[in-house]
């Protein structure tokens, strides 16, 4: 295990996202301001200014030009990915908190929070190809949740929405009619709040983390449980790997308690499970605070563009695709597994794996 240890922020972390070619990583803050970095050597690449609250969630188009955030100061804006101009303000009467688009890039889920006499809502939004069309019009509005809603991301083929927060129960919406059409078993379900959810790579399948230290994993179609993780502390953050049969999980004990303890006592490393036996098969330690974030490399493995350029051509244009007049040749050099976690301790942590990684035996 080589991590690398990035520091751009300046408060607890709060979200990571890998854009679709895994190249570029995205963190946000409470610190207002989300960072994007190059995801193969953990150089900082720039910042989004612009917020003027915590930032809760992001997420990044297909072709990585447009990133969307959600913040406590009401907001969730959507960002040019290459320049980092602000491209549109959607506003909103209570803190945005989970953001994230659909197949296609057209459609973008927001969730807003209980706060003040607003109840919590999840917010359909159009998004337009050209900023200057773009319009705060939700096409749909869930509500009648109890307790903020911590995620909501897209079912299959756009036609679900599925929910979780601090009800501690799992809905899965219709995008067409916004009726609720299953709930999670309150027996087999979590019994606390629901800090985190993560779609597996086909979206089969997701897995879900809770402050009653366990992980579930959750059929996206029928909302049946498939399999449970326990763990010794509140979970704050889980991931699946899209290469091997592994979950991560990720959490610690509450922030207001770490300074009062020692940072083994706190267990703040990174836990992997067997996805399918349910065992645990390793740790990764170093955050001196709760892990508040995870995230696979979408493929898997870390990768980084080798290319050789005849004339001058920027990064930006070799990026984007766009310089057709100049000649190159280009290879991609994969490297080992990679995932990044982020912590309370504000520090972002590049992972790369060793081989033995893949010769786990159980």
């Amino acid at each position: 295990m080589r991590p690398i240890l990035m520091k751009g922020h300046e408060r607890p972390l709060t979200f990571l996202r890998y854009n679709r070619d895994g190249d570029l990583l995205f963190s946000c803050a409470k610190d207002h301001t989300p960072n994007v970095w190059f995801a193969d050597n953990g150089d900082r690449l720039g910042t989004y200014r612009g917020h003027n609250g915590a930032v809760w969630s992001c997420d990044v188009s297909r072709d990585s030009t447009r990133l969307i955030t959600g913040s406590a100061d009401q907001t969730a804006k959507l960002w040019d990915v290459q320049t980092g101009t602000e491209l549109f303000t959607f506003r909103f009467d209570a803190p945005a908190r989970s953001v994230e688009f659909a197949i296609g890039d057209g459609l973008a889920v927001i969730t807003t929070d209980n706060f003040m006499d607003n109840v919590p809502t999840a917010q359909v939004k159009r998004i337009a190809d050209d900023p200057d069309d773009q319009s705060e019009e939700a096409l749909l509005v869930i509500s009648g949740i109890k307790g903020r809603i911590n995620r909501a991301v897209w079912g299959p083929l756009n036609k679900t929405i599925i929910t979780a927060g601090e009800d501690a129960t799992i809905r899965i919406w219709d995008t067409e009619t916004g009726t609720c059409l299953k709930e999670s078993d309150k027996e087999q379900g979590h019994q606390k709040t629901i800090t985190s959810l993560s779609k597996s790579a086909d979206w089969s399948h997701f897995l879900t983390g809770s402050l009653d230290k366990s992980a579930k994993l959750w059929d996206t179609r029928t909302l049946t449980l498939i399999k449970t993780y326990v763990t010794e502390r509140p979970v704050n953050a889980v991931d699946i790997s899209p290469l091997l049969d592994h979950v991560v999980i990720g959490g610690g004990q509450d922030a207001m308690n770490v300074t009062m303890t020692d940072r083994r006592a706190g267990k703040f490393e990174a836990k992997f499970f067997h996805k399918i036996l349910q065992e645990e098969i390793g740790g990764v330690k170093g955050h001196f605070g709760p892990i508040n974030a995870l995230a696979f490399n979408p493929d898997g493995r870390s990768s980084v563009i080798a290319a050789t350029f005849i004339g001058n051509i920027s990064y930006a244009d070799y990026c984007l695709m766009t310089n057709n007049n100049e000649s190159y040749a280009m290879s991609k050099i994969y490297f080992d597994n990679l995932f990044s976690s982020g912590g309370e301790d504000g520090y972002v942590r590049l992972h790369h794996f060793d081989s033995d990684y893949f010769n786990i035996k159980i």
